[in-house]
């Protein structure tokens, strides 16, 4: 009996196709706008979890300062110790890497082409905490920074800018007042939160402070890297980090931190969390559009009724039951709604794919918001035809078979 109404609500719908198509724009539009929200909404999410992912590896970043707001400034607030960082790596079982950093901007000149960058100086392990790899040459080692060798690694957006298609490996280029051979090339990280990843030269430290910006204090090192170990608690490693810092920095029980730590675990997932919120948001409201779908429905197929008055008397009168009259504009109304469900999501699987290409996102097909979305039409064709076939199941046939 379902398969004979569902042939007759077919036929039905293919005689008057424009209004069919009327009826189910409200459908598949709130269908198409619901998946086409959640999946870019999930692809910004794994687009902003993978920029933090690749700051570094389980990544913990040390910096004077109170952190941001009027109170953040670091001004006045010293720097940190290359002893520092030794101790907390000595005393701190959970960090697995630990690196100084100091940093600076100043002019780098190759041939006629000069441009402003970051200079940061460091140990080798920064490469391996902070995810850098490799496209061509070799990274410094710990020999260079002993000795101080006039060397540097750099990123992708120097290269363009300085060599543009020129090999760099073996060049030497001018920054500030000292000459520094280019020893290595890093792969492209592209941007992040903080501006292009690639906009950088990587030197030893001591080569930093020997050549380029001399070194008056110990206190010379405005960030700390840190990588935990696999599976640390990240509040437990900041808390003990801030003990021993507090120590080391002479604080009493009455002043407040003088230095901040970033997580960019944790940042990631309250970004990733917002973005996911926002998502469940904008999905919401354009649930309403299948609301309006489903009026659109109830309303049409109450003309339908009109229309096929005389048709339901006569199927009334040759023995057809209340119930039956019910469950054919029933099936009728969830297949308009149905094949609205299903035109959404071929519409919002094309606008999914082809704005992740524009906006730049990961396009992550989600079968289950797909089946969620279909499930939500059939059921909106459920509740708005109910009134429609209930009112048709309860003509009189008498009336009906009069009904001009």
């Amino acid at each position: 009996m379902i398969w004979n109404a569902f042939a007759i609500a077919v036929r039905e719908i293919g005689r008057n196709l424009t209004r069919a198509f009327l009826t189910v724009l409200g459908i598949f539009i709130g269908v198409a706008s619901i998946i086409t929200m959640v999946t870019l909404g999930e692809g910004a999410t794994l687009a902003v979890k993978a920029q933090i992912s690749s700051l570094g590896s389980n990544l913990l970043t040390l910096r004077p300062g109170a952190g941001f707001g009027q109170r953040g400034s670091s001004a006045g607030v010293p720097s940190f110790t290359e002893r520092d960082a030794e101790t907390l790596g000595e005393q701190i079982a959970s960090i697995a890497a630990i690196a100084p950093v100091r940093t600076a901007s100043l002019s780098t000149i190759y041939l006629g082409n000069a441009r402003a960058s970051t200079i940061t100086g460091t140990t080798p392990i920064y490469f391996q905490i902070n995810k850098w790899s490799l496209a061509e040459g070799r990274l410094f080692t710990d020999l260079d920074v002993r000795s101080g060798s006039a060397v540097c690694v750099i990123g992708n957006t120097v290269r363009v800018e300085l060599f543009g298609t020129e090999n760099p490996i073996g060049a030497s280029i001018r920054i500030g007042r000292a000459s520094c051979e280019v020893i290595g090339l890093l792969a492209t990280k592209g941007q992040a939160g903080m501006g292009d990843q690639d906009d950088t030269i990587i030197m030893p430290l001591s080569s930093l402070q020997r050549r380029l910006i001399g070194k008056t204090s110990s206190h010379d090192i405005n960030q700390i890297s840190i990588s935990a170990v696999e599976g640390t608690n990240s509040l437990e490693l900041i808390a003990e980090i801030t003990q021993i810092m507090r120590q080391r920095r002479n604080l009493q029980s009455n002043q407040d931190n003088d230095f901040n730590i970033f997580d960019t675990r944790q940042i990631a997932e309250t970004l990733g969390s917002t973005t996911q919120l926002m998502t469940m948001l904008l999905a919401a409201v354009a649930g309403v559009s299948l609301l309006v779908g489903g009026i659109g429905i109830m309303n049409i197929m109450l003309v339908s009724v009109t229309e096929r008055t005389h048709e339901i008397g006569i199927r009334l009168a040759i023995g057809a039951t209340a119930s039956e009259v019910l469950l054919q504009f029933l099936v009728e109304a969830v297949t308009l709604s149905c094949i609205g469900g299903i035109v959404g999501i071929l519409i919002a699987l094309g606008l999914c794919y082809g704005l992740a290409q524009v906006i730049k996102v990961p396009f992550n097909f989600n079968t289950q918001i797909n089946v969620i979305a279909f499930a939500f039409s059939a059921i909106v064709g459920v509740l708005f035809g109910y009134t429609p076939a209930r009112r048709a199941a309860k003509l009189n046939p008498i009336d009906a078979l009069r009904h001009e």
